[in-house]
């Protein structure tokens, strides 16, 4: 019954793994972590800049979360032995970082990219970390 503190759900980058996982186990998992993530780093970004006490502890809270996942997929990205799927990878790790509006971190992912196909799909969707 999580809804009084007990058994609460985890976040899926918590979630223990069986096992080492093969590179198409591994880009699902960093798809799910980054898919879950955006919330909370569309949330960080809309409270930044709010005054209120409370809005300022959601910001933390939010924006903690948002890194938890974002570390926690880079993480398992590193460990990946396929290149291709690595970039495919790393690509859903840039989006959730500029969700986040945390494009140093995303610049230096996206200069991490080694197949031509997809940095030309991220520099389509975000021009801006060409520069």
């Amino acid at each position: 019954m999580w809804r009084f503190g007990r058994d609460k759900p985890g976040e899926v980058w918590d979630e223990p793994v069986d096992g080492p996982l093969g590179d198409i186990e591994a880009a699902e998992r960093i798809r799910a972590i980054c898919r879950s993530a955006a919330a909370s780093a569309e949330q960080a970004v809309r409270l930044a800049g709010n005054g209120k006490a409370s809005a300022q502890k959601r910001h933390k809270v939010e924006s903690e979360r948002y890194e938890r996942a974002a570390k926690a997929a880079m993480e398992i990205a590193m460990n990946m032995a396929d290149e291709l799927m690595r970039d495919a990878a790393v690509r859903e790790i840039v989006d959730l970082c500029l969700v986040a509006n945390n494009t140093k971190t995303a610049k230096i992912l996206f200069r991490a990219i080694q197949a031509p196909a997809i940095r030309d799909m991220v520099l389509r969707d975000h021009p801006d970390l060409a520069r």
